[in-house]
C-alpha cells in the first residue's frame, strides 16, 4: 500500500509533494531526499524507519520548519511550511531542558508563548495537567538537573503535548534510554496520545517500537536520493496493550516484513 487512497483530501494533515533536500559539498551537491511523496492523515500515528543516513531526521526537521526545503513542498492543512511554529511540537532524543529550571518552569516556557492571553493560573494548570499525565505530578518542582534521564524525557513529552500542537514530531525520543524505561515511556506516550489523538510522526530504528506505536510504518530507501520504499499498515486496534500485541499472530508477520525490507 502506498498512500491511503480512500481518504479524502480533507483528512490529509500533512502533504509532502516532490520533496527534495540537497546539501552542497566541495565535491558537488549531495541529494539526501529526492521527489519524496507522502501524505499523513488526521489523528494518524506514523513511524518512519530506514538505515542511518537515509534522511529520516532530515525529513522530520524539514516538517518542523528547522531545515530549508530544496525542492517541492510540505503542506500543513494545505498551507506551506516555511519555518518553525507552535502547530508542530517536537520531542527530541535529548529533551534539552534548561537545567536550572524546574520541570514545571521548563514546560511553562513554551506554553506562555502559545497561550499569551491565558492567566498565570491557567498556564500553570495546563503544565501541571500534562506533567501529571507523564507521571511527574510529585516532581514538577524539581530542577531539571536533579531528574534522571527518563524523567527528563517525560518532561519533554509533557512539554510537547502542552503546546496543543496539530502535529507531534518525535525524533527517536527513547533511543538513549534503557529497555525498561523505554517500554514505560512508550506506554506513557500512547496513553496520552490515545486521549489527545494528535497526528504523530516518529523516527525510530526500533522495529518493535514502530509496530507497537504506529498505524502505518513508512520505510525509506537508503540514501542518497532517498524516497519512500514501502508502507506497512498496522492493523492492531487501539488502545493497545503490549502483552496482547506481542502474542498476536500478525505481530511477527509485520516484524518479518520490516526486517526483510531493512536487510535488502
Amino acid at each position: 500500500m502506498s498512500q491511503n487512497p480512500n481518504s479524502s483530501l480533507r483528512d490529509v494533515v500533512l502533504n509532502m509533494r516532490d520533496l527534495t533536500k540537497i546539501y552542497p559539498t566541495p565535491k558537488g551537491d549531495y541529494v539526501v531526499l529526492e521527489d519524496l511523496q507522502l501524505q499523513i492523515m488526521k489523528e494518524e500515528f506514523v513511524s518512519i524507519i530506514g538505515h542511518s543516513g537515509c534522511g529520516k531526521t532530515t525529513l522530520l526537521t524539514m516538517i518542523a520548519g528547522l531545515n530549508d526545503i530544496s525542492g517541492g513542498d510540505i503542506l500543513l492543512n494545505e498551507f506551506p511550511v516555511s519555518g518553525p511554529g507552535p502547530d508542530r511540537g517536537v520531542i527530541f532524543q535529548s529533551p534539552s531542558l534548561l537545567p536550572w529550571m524546574t520541570a514545571l518552569e521548563n514546560v511553562l516556557l513554551g506554553v506562555k508563548q502559545v497561550f499569551p492571553q491565558a492567566s498565570k493560573k491557567e498556564l500553570k494548570d495546563i503544565c501541571a495537567y500534562y506533567l501529571d499525565k507523564v507521571g511527574l505530578g510529585n516532581a514538577m518542582d524539581k530542577r531539571a538537573t536533579d531528574l534522571s534521564q527518563g524523567m527528563q524525557q517525560r518532561v519533554g513529552i509533557a512539554r510537547a503535548f502542552a503546546l496543543r500542537p496539530k502535529i507531534l514530531l518525535l525524533d527517536e525520543p527513547f533511543g538513549m534510554l534503557d529497555s525498561l524505561t523505554k517500554a514505560e515511556l512508550q506506554d506513557v506516550l500512547l496513553e496520552i496520545w490515545d486521549k489527545e489523538k494528535i497526528t504523530a510522526i516518529q523516527i525510530t530504528h526500533d522495529v518493535d517500537e514502530a509496530i507497537f506505536l504506529a498505524d502505518r510504518v513508512i520505510m525509506m530507501t537508503s540514501g542518497p536520493r532517498a524516497q519512500i520504499g514501502d508502507i506497512l499498515d498496522i492493523g492492531f486496534e487501539r488502545p493497545r496493550a503490549r502483552k496482547e500485541i506481542l502474542n498476536h499472530p500478525d505481530y511477527y508477520t509485520y516484524r518479518k516484513h520490516l526486517i526483510d525490507f531493512l536487510e535488502h
